[in-house]
């Protein structure tokens, strides 16, 4: 706890004061540009590898960056994506997954989960990203079966995110574009999803998505 309340002394003294404006407009309303849905995992920082910072982006996480589609259950990730489409009205959703994904793992492997239950079901949710499995890369190693899958799961999860009623109708009126991402944590680059070629691609920065 000692390291956390350091970071926060420094914050106060050093950060804080330097960003006071911006942070009095932020205390009174919020506008952020870009839904971004993505893992719990720790080593997935969005502001980090996007290079944004507080009020660009509305960030919904939770393990294997699922979007449920249950349609009489309530969870807080399409709570988030109804918010965010309806009342900030953001422009661009982004569903990201990355390498290495501890949930992806437990889905594969169907071990380790006799004392997670609520895990084990949560991870029902992820069993589509089977049937969307991506081509073996060689340049994922050792890895790739499972980046197979979690790239299946990056498809898998953009059309439960097609799907949200909020969603279909920001889309069918031109007002909302969603992408799909694999964020690879080792090079810090980022794959896109062509949903039209049904393949990844390299993000291109001359492609930067607009606001």
């Amino acid at each position: 706890m000692q390291r956390l309340i350091e970071g926060h002394r420094h914050f106060l003294e050093d950060i804080f004061p330097e960003r006071k404006n911006q942070f009095h407009l932020l205390a009174e309303q919020q506008t952020p540009r870009w839904l971004v849905i993505t893992c719990s995992d720790s080593r997935v920082l969005p502001d980090l590898f996007l290079s944004t910072g507080p009020g660009d982006l509305f960030i919904t996480r939770n393990a294997g960056n699922v979007v449920p589609i249950a349609i009489d259950d309530v969870d807080g990730c399409t709570a988030t994506i109804e918010y965010a489409v309806e009342v900030l009205q953001i422009r661009h959703a982004i569903l990201c997954g990355h390498s290495d994904c501890g949930a992806m793992k437990a889905a594969l492997n169907k071990t380790g989960l006799e004392n997670l239950p609520k895990a084990s079901r949560w991870l029902q949710h992820v069993e589509a990203a089977f049937g969307y499995r991506q081509p073996l890369n060689p340049a994922d190693g050792d890895s790739a079966e499972l980046a197979s899958l979690i790239r299946g799961n990056v498809v898998a999860q953009l059309m439960n995110l097609h799907a949200q009623p909020a969603v279909v109708r920001a889309t069918a009126e031109g007002r909302l574009e969603l992408h799909g991402w694999y964020y690879d944590i080792l090079t810090g680059h980022i794959e896109e999803y062509d949903e039209q070629k049904k393949r990844f691609f390299p993000l291109s920065i001359q492609d930067a998505i607009q606001p």
